[in-house]
């Protein structure tokens, strides 16, 4: 529907993430699925020894490639989970709203390689859904319905549960930054993309009634659970 910033956080956050990663002109970074690349572009004003986003859509590879070119910057096709670059050569790794859509152990493996292509002391950072003040019922509930109006099997998690999936393959959480989650909101979207994007988001919505059905079914389950659910970002230090 045109929207460019699609986080959990919104841009609020995704810049708060960028600005604890603390870039600096000998870095080495790898974004993994830059998607519309908003994030791929506030990490590229600061001056890198190199980037390189790695997307498994070859359309958003090819994109990128023409829209944010820079000498210090790539995008290659692949997979976050094996990406094929070189093991600990890597200063900074950082993903967003991509975890979520994954099942835990397929979490896990994303995580992991993060770790394999990282120098030792070097950053991950993530930005994901999260759960606040959920049992085990009402966590098994929201992710039954989010899947069903997402189309995607999306298994947010809480605080805890983030940090325990990074520290079991070897980070260590060094700071930990919420936010809102409220994507579908129209202050969020106006401040995520602007008054004219906004309305041309509303625009493009109103003449789509197939995806105008699914957005307000997503939307229902947003509000439904909006005291349970918020963004969350964390950067983790490779041990």
């Amino acid at each position: 529907m045109g929207k460019k910033s699609a986080t959990p956080g919104g841009k609020e956050l995704t810049k708060k993430l960028i600005d604890a990663l603390h870039f600096n002109d000998s870095d080495n970074v790898v974004e993994f699925a830059p998607g519309m690349g908003f994030t791929a572009s506030l990490t590229l004003a600061h001056k890198l020894h190199s980037y390189v986003g790695v997307d498994a859509d070859e359309d958003i590879v090819r994109m990128l490639s023409k829209r944010l070119q820079n000498s210090q910057a790539s995008f290659i096709l692949g997979n976050a989970s094996q990406t094929n670059l070189e093991s600990d050569s890597k200063d900074k790794v950082y993903g967003e709203a991509m975890l979520t859509m994954h099942a835990d152990h397929r979490k896990s493996e994303i995580i992991r390689e993060a770790h394999r292509i990282l120098k030792k002391g070097g950053w991950y950072a993530i930005h994901e859904l999260g759960l606040t003040d959920v049992d085990d019922t009402l966590k098994s509930k929201i992710q039954r319905d989010l899947a069903l109006s997402i189309k995607v099997n999306a298994r947010p998690l809480t605080e805890n549960e983030w940090k325990h999936l990074l520290e079991q393959e070897g980070f260590a959480v060094k700071k930990v930054m919420t936010n809102g989650m409220h994507l579908l909101e129209m202050n969020r979207i106006i401040d995520d993309e602007g008054l004219m994007g906004a309305t041309k988001i509303g625009w493009n919505i109103l003449t789509h009634p197939k995806a105008r059905k699914r957005i307000l079914e997503m939307r229902k389950v947003f509000k439904q659970y909006q005291t349970h659910m918020n963004a969350i970002a964390i950067v983790a230090e490779k041990l």
